[in-house]
């Protein structure tokens, strides 16, 4: 393992995982060695993690001085690893007892700060408690769990302030008692140097008052990550500590409890890669998260990009980067696509919602919306729902509101990782093979002036219900690019032409 040395001798080691821009991860514990971390679900394949053993835990040394396990004086320990480094700035992910170290290492150097990630992440360095209220609230969620009787009773040991059966205490701590989380749940006492934990949380390390003082002043952007099932922080304690910061991000994954890269690998490393990409943004949309890219001035006129199946914002970047010299261009991840949610229910309809909640989320209300093949019937959908809503409506490609003849038989699932949430192919291959009728009913509905995009005679859609679907939009028109389904990604001159014809500068 790499080492450095801290400023006061002290050896410390640290792992490093993945390539890329350097992303620091603190283990929690306390004074636990980093290796419980793993790769954080798969984190590594977006950055290369820097995953520090607090001094006296994992392969790191221990220090002459035990009073330097305070958490206070940790701190510096931090700083000497991003020196060490060569980094003018640092990402810094802090889990559980190292949201305490975080928050004081924020607060004394919020100069060295890009990116503050706190997840499942303790709170005693701010003042926030977590109350036998709050272990007990938690544990109620769990109460249909078959080994909810042995845990409540060691949790209450623990209340009482006997010693509890730790093993029996510890499914509380995971959102699924399988045995990935037994195992990894096994290995924490060797893990963690006891004596240093108490140190650790020394009477007089935390000045709540100074440091909430300090942290409001921080303009690195904050992501503060809850489990739906922790105690420690519980999600309520988790938004108190989120209004501390000026600019802050606040998830809830569900399912989770206080190890959210283990109840659900894929869900966590979305909502952190997504914080972490400067070029991504994120907004809750009717309970959703959606990931975004943003280009072009904001006061310019607003064009929303919505992408097709299986697809995401990033299929619309070449596009998004010609638009953006006249329009504020938004592309964003429909649940269950990219970065956004996945959240496993998935139909027409329900994108259409997507579509909705991020127009007014981000308060786009007259936009232009540009739709491609699924992005595209979304969009009509919403127009035909809420005339008004959309300002201009190109559809490109759309599947027409016809049952498939014939119709798609189901589809299997192809080897290894996928970009999308398999279940959204056999949900809207089921709405495809038979459309709701008041799709094609409601198309005189639509006061957007719309233009209808086919790709021509080499598309798998059949061009003449596209001619017939804009004759049936009031203010709809229909032009033919020959290059089959893709017409933005595989003819953009031609298909930025037909907007320029449409109206968008």
């Amino acid at each position: 393992m790499p080492i450095f040395h801290a400023h006061d001798g002290t050896e410390l080691a640290y792992r490093l995982l993945g390539k890329g821009a350097p992303l620091i991860c603190l283990p929690g514990g306390p004074m636990r060695a980093g290796a419980y971390l793993g790769d954080l679900g798969g984190l590594s394949a977006h950055r290369q993690l820097v995953v520090l053993d607090l001094r006296g835990s994992g392969d790191s040394a221990t220090p002459e001085d035990p009073t330097s396990y305070r958490c206070d004086r940790l701190t510096e320990d931090i700083e000497a690893l991003r020196e060490h480094l060569g980094e003018e700035r640092v990402d810094l992910l802090a889990h559980s007892a190292s949201g305490n170290l975080a928050a004081l290492y924020a607060a004394r150097h919020p100069q060295r700060l890009r990116t503050l990630t706190l997840v499942t992440p303790g709170t005693r360095a701010v003042g926030i408690t977590v109350t036998d209220g709050d272990w007990r609230e938690a544990s109620e969620l769990r109460r249909g769990e078959p080994w909810f009787a042995d845990a409540h009773a060691a949790l209450d040991d623990f209340l009482a302030g006997r010693s509890p059966d730790r093993a029996a205490v510890a499914p509380f701590a995971y959102g699924r008692w399988d045995e990935t989380a037994r195992v990894h749940a096994a290995t924490g006492p060797g893990q963690t140097n006891s004596a240093a934990a108490p140190v650790f949380y020394q009477d007089g390390v935390f000045d709540p008052a100074a440091t909430n003082a300090a942290l409001a002043a921080v303009t690195a952007p904050v992501l503060v990550l809850a489990g739906e099932y922790d105690a420690g922080p519980t999600p309520d304690r988790a938004a108190e500590l989120v209004a501390l910061f000026r600019d802050a991000e606040f998830v809830v994954q569900r399912g989770a409890a206080h190890f959210p890269w283990l109840d659900d690998p894929g869900a966590f490393v979305r909502t952190v890669a997504a914080f972490l990409d400067p070029e991504v943004h994120s907004v809750q949309a009717g309970g959703t998260r959606l990931a975004h890219r943003v280009w072009g001035d904001p006061s310019a006129p607003p064009v929303v990009l919505a992408h097709g199946r299986c697809g995401d914002s990033r299929t619309w970047i070449p596009i998004a980067e010609r638009l953006a010299a006249e329009h504020r261009v938004y592309a964003f991840d429909f649940r269950g696509h990219g970065l956004s949610d996945w959240p496993g229910r998935y139909s027409f309809e329900l994108f259409r919602d997507d579509l909705h909640a991020f127009l007014e989320a981000r308060n786009l209300a007259g936009a232009t919306v540009i739709g491609h093949s699924m992005g595209a019937a979304a969009a009509c959908l919403l127009a035909e729902r809420e005339p008004g809503l959309i300002g201009r409506l190109v559809l490109e490609e759309m599947p027409p509101p016809f049952p498939l003849d014939p119709p798609r038989d189901r589809a299997e699932r192809p080897d290894g990782e996928l970009d999308f949430d398999w279940p959204v192919v056999p949900s809207t291959d089921a709405q495809l093979n038979a459309p709701d009728p008041d799709w094609s009913e409601r198309l005189g509905a639509i006061t957007a002036p719309t233009l209808v995009i086919g790709g021509g005679p080499t598309s798998r859609i059949a061009q003449e219900r596209l001619i017939w679907m804009a004759g049936r939009i009031p203010d709809g028109r229909f032009v033919t690019i020959d290059a089959g389904h893709l017409v933005h990604t595989d003819r953009p001159e031609e298909f930025l032409a037909e907007l320029r014809a449409f109206g968008l500068s």
